[in-house]
């Protein structure tokens, strides 16, 4: 429970991955067509998608002009968030910090008659199988999860309108040509193409969003999280928030005294910390325990050294 380098990060390829299963909507694009059928600008809209099979299944609605412009030209771009619920979108928006993305380019290519029918199928049994898993959940899993904001956070809540009849949608898939991974500072990281391939993500994925905002939106939790950088990191940090997690560990956003000088009043900045855990998280049910488990060792701790003092 360091912050050791010794692989204690994902990869690229996996780090994409987990961003592609965690989130539900991104920005699709593609090449604009005017009636002449000569190409100027691109044309982009908020889309909801799932992933199947390692490629997005994309539902755009039958009124946007993706429709009309993948007729003329199938290739685009898609660009998908990690998660960034409740207050932690605006702690990065007040750093100036974006959250890390993937960007994707490929071909959009339409889903037709039955393999748009099961994929209509795949999204149904997806929900339900999630809204089950989430009736199901440990004490320790629900206890971490209790103060997210349900809606907001729960995949299967957000793709209820695609199958709800409200709006009629066309299916597409993306096959996937180039992936590139961006920093939270916007800086472009290349993908290896069989990397994206072979690598799967992380049974955690799906939950990443209403972990990270069930831990951020509990005072207690963050509490724990300015506990971890003073015990596990050396760190003496006011405040902290969770900024993503993994199998192998979390990242924190601790608020922390800057270098200061003589007579200079003390100064905070936020600095990103990596925490990892003993063994990997296998899901969902191991993360929680984890997290759990270094709480209480964090306060025993601290209890520690103020018996000791």
């Amino acid at each position: 429970m360091k912050g050791s380098n010794k692989a204690t990060v994902l990869t690229l390829a996996e780090k994409c991955k987990n961003i592609l299963v965690s989130n539900w909507q991104g920005y699709l694009n593609t090449i604009k067509t005017d009636a002449q059928g000569s190409k100027e600008n691109i044309y982009t809209s908020k889309v909801k998608y799932i992933i199947r099979k390692g490629n997005p299944l994309i539902w755009v609605p039958e009124h946007e002009l993706h429709n009309v412009n993948t007729i003329i030209d199938e290739r685009g771009s898609f660009s998908v968030a990690s998660p960034y619920p409740g207050p932690l979108g605006k702690l990065l928006k007040s750093m100036n910090k974006f959250p890390v993305r993937v960007a994707l380019t490929g071909d959009v290519v339409p889903v037709k008659d039955k393999k748009a029918e099961s994929a209509a199928n795949y999204l149904k049994e997806m929900m339900l199988s999630e809204e089950k898993a989430l009736k199901e959940f440990s004490y320790t899993v629900s206890g971490v999860l209790s103060s997210s904001n349900h809606f907001s956070t729960t995949r299967s809540e957000n793709l209820k309108e695609l199958i709800d009849g409200g709006e009629k949608y066309v299916i597409y898939k993306f096959n996937l040509s180039s992936c590139m991974f961006v920093d939270g500072n916007g800086g472009t990281h290349e993908v290896d193409f069989e990397d994206m391939e072979k690598c799967k993500a992380s049974l955690l994925a799906p939950y990443s969003a209403k972990l990270i905002d069930g831990i951020n939106q509990s005072e207690a939790r963050r509490r724990g999280l300015i506990l971890f950088c003073f015990i596990y990191l050396n760190v003496n940090a006011r405040d902290a928030y969770m900024l993503s997690l993994d199998r192998k560990g979390f990242d924190v956003l601790g608020k922390v005294r800057s270098k200061v000088t003589g007579d200079e009043i003390d100064e905070y900045q936020w600095k990103q910390f990596r925490i990892t855990f003993k063994e990997e998280s296998r899901d969902i049910e191991s993360f929680c325990q984890q997290l759990v488990e270094m709480e209480e060792d964090a306060i025993k701790k601290v209890s520690s050294y103020s018996g000791l003092g």
